[in-house]
């Protein structure tokens, strides 16, 4: 077996953690005292990504079977692929998660390589094997662990944890399950063969349009509160309310209309969603930085 650079880095889902990239890049600036160690900023930058990185590969390590069985990821990843082995696959997260750790240890604190830990055995390790085949709450209670980047970053860079990094954290943790939800309406045949007991095939179609638009909703009310918490600014209140609009707006069209296509427009905004939220965040942040010096 020949396994490439790429078939690795495919192991970490590479796509996920970009997005955490971004919600931990916004977690360091919003906190700001390693904008002037651009050195150590990178480092713990690194580091988180390393996190995700390791806590999506114990995944897919895991979930080899059900991947191998699902059209949507069996000519996609690596391990259904035979294009890592089951050892290199294994030994690569295990790699990955203990140097992210040390890392943060290292240029961070002791609790932010704790809380990294905690982060890759909770979804590699509870989330896939536990959570995901038994509940149909799985991505909502999972949806924690995806959640985490601001919290990681903020605590290297401070040593704490304050309202700031919580409030981002519950932002990522709310959007979570309107994202999956709406991939899971697009492809249940794909969950019911696996017996993943996901929201669509527990409880139907239109309770998890119900579900996604109630989320939706209390996501942007969240990203509106913000500001009146003193965790964002003029900028991000107009990002917040504007991407927000429009995230409501297909979630109630996508429950009215109540078809794929609608809910593949859903599972595609919310990645857009979350990607210019947080660059909101980090605008708004560096916009504000004169207001703190």
């Amino acid at each position: 077996m020949s396994s490439s650079v790429l078939d690795y880095i495919l192991l970490t889902k590479p796509r996920i953690v970009l997005l955490v990239m971004i919600t931990a890049v916004a977690g360091l600036v919003v906190e700001g005292s390693l904008l002037r160690d651009p050195a150590r900023f990178a480092l713990v930058l690194f580091a988180i990504t390393l996190t995700a990185g390791s806590a999506n590969a114990f995944n897919q390590y895991f979930d080899r079977d059900l991947d191998a069985a699902m059209a949507r990821t069996r000519k996609r990843r690596p391990l259904p692929l035979h294009r890592v082995s089951e050892r290199g696959a294994l030994t690569f997260a295990i790699g990955v998660g203990a140097a992210s750790v040390v890392l943060l240890w290292w240029v961070g604190n002791p609790l932010s390589a704790w809380l990294a830990l905690g982060t890759i055995v909770f979804y590699g390790f509870f989330y896939t094997l536990w959570l995901k085949p038994r509940t149909v709450h799985n991505i909502v209670i999972g949806g924690a662990a995806g959640a985490m980047g601001p919290v990681i970053a903020w605590a290297a860079a401070s040593g704490g944890i304050a309202l700031a990094p919580v409030l981002l954290f519950l932002v990522i943790f709310l959007w979570t399950p309107p994202h999956f939800w709406a991939l899971a309406l697009c492809l249940q045949e794909d969950y019911r063969l696996v017996r993943i007991p996901m929201l669509p095939i527990v409880k139907g179609e239109a309770e998890t349009y119900r579900q996604i638009e109630l989320y939706t909703i209390a996501l942007v009310v969240l990203t509106l509160a913000m500001p009146l918490m003193h965790a964002g600014g003029a900028i991000f209140a107009a990002v917040a309310a504007a991407c927000g609009g429009v995230f409501i707006w297909k979630a109630v069209r996508a429950r009215r209309a109540a078809t794929v296509p609608s809910a593949w427009n859903v599972f595609a905004y919310s990645i857009v969603y979350l990607f210019v939220l947080f660059l909101g965040v980090i605008a708004d942040a560096i916009w504000r930085i004169p207001l703190h010096i």
